[in-house]
């Protein structure tokens, strides 16, 4: 049986979603329909994961009121998880989406600042033994030390724990050297190793010591490199909606058939992770994924 999958998200939110028949830059808008729930990069790994069958463990910090709310929130939707306490207050984000095209614009608060004893405090209460990957992703709040994803990769793997790390720019490069599998998109990529074609890169964060890179490539498909080849997987048709969630659910899969298997089959995990960022677009909410369409378009997506 897999082991558990823990998600990191250092920097923990409200997420607020108003929903408006349409956008209109310097107007006035009613809003009717909101939605408020625990969010974050993590937490919409987690929910993906649920989603698929496989047990989440959300791991993070919560402070002040809206943490309380953020902590109420993962228990009424029924994830486990492992919140430090923290002396400042957890941000919030706000998501526009309008009706006429589904799009998003999204507000990010930083978040708060988090002490060298609230960090340690962090890394203390981490459930190895219970973990069969750890996936990290989302912002550094203030206060948490740049490398602190090859930290906690570098510490998984003393606990014998992959780690699959969802970063970009220079926190990619010291992911992949510490070992971990990582996930980025094109320009993430290309900010950490160059202006190279995204096969090329892929592959550069192999050698740097990445066990595998997964990157997304927008209309493009999806990339895989590992030690034993590099892979392409095209996407089924366009599809239109809210894409914040996408690459949290492209994580999802990837951290799932890392738990299961050490060196998983890129070529199949590659179908199944198109499937599930294209299926996460149709929904309003990051986090949520339509089950239907993915069923639908796993079996479908090419890999070359």
């Amino acid at each position: 049986m897999a082991g558990l999958i823990g998600t990191v998200t250092l920097n923990l939110a409200l997420d607020v979603t108003y929903e408006v028949d349409e956008l209109r830059v310097g107007g006035s808008h009613r809003v009717d329909r909101i939605r408020r729930r625990a969010g974050g990069k993590g937490v919409n790994v987690a929910r993906v994961a649920a989603t698929l069958g496989h047990q989440a463990l959300v791991l993070g910090f919560v402070g002040g009121v809206t943490g309380e709310l953020v902590a109420e929130e993962l228990f009424d939707a029924g994830l486990t998880a492992l919140l430090t306490p923290i002396a400042g207050e957890t941000r919030r984000t706000v998501a526009v989406v309008n009706d006429v095209d589904g799009d998003a614009t999204i507000f990010n608060e930083a978040g708060p600042s988090v002490s060298a004893d609230e960090w340690r405090a962090f890394g203390d209460r981490m459930p190895w033994g219970r973990l069969g990957v750890l996936a990290c992703s989302g912002s550094l709040p203030p206060g948490i030390p740049g490398d602190a994803y090859a930290e906690l990769a570098v510490r998984a793997r003393h606990h014998d724990v992959l780690s699959v790390i969802d970063a970009g720019g220079s926190a990619l490069k010291a992911a992949a050297q510490a070992g971990a599998v990582v996930r980025a998109n094109a320009a993430e990529l290309r900010a950490a190793v160059g202006d190279v074609e995204v096969e090329e890169g892929a592959s550069e964060l192999v050698a740097l010591g990445a066990s595998a890179a997964v990157i997304t490539d927008g209309p493009r498909g999806m990339v895989a490199a590992s030690k034993k080849g590099v892979w392409r997987a095209l996407p089924v048709e366009t599809v239109r909606g809210n894409p914040t969630g996408a690459g949290d659910a492209c994580t999802a899969v990837v951290a799932a058939a890392v738990a299961e298997a050490p060196e998983p089959d890129w070529s199949v995990v590659l179908k199944s992770a198109v499937a599930a960022s294209a299926a996460a677009v149709l929904t309003p909410v990051a986090g949520d994924i339509d089950l239907a369409a993915y069923r639908r378009w796993q079996p479908q997506v090419m890999v070359n």
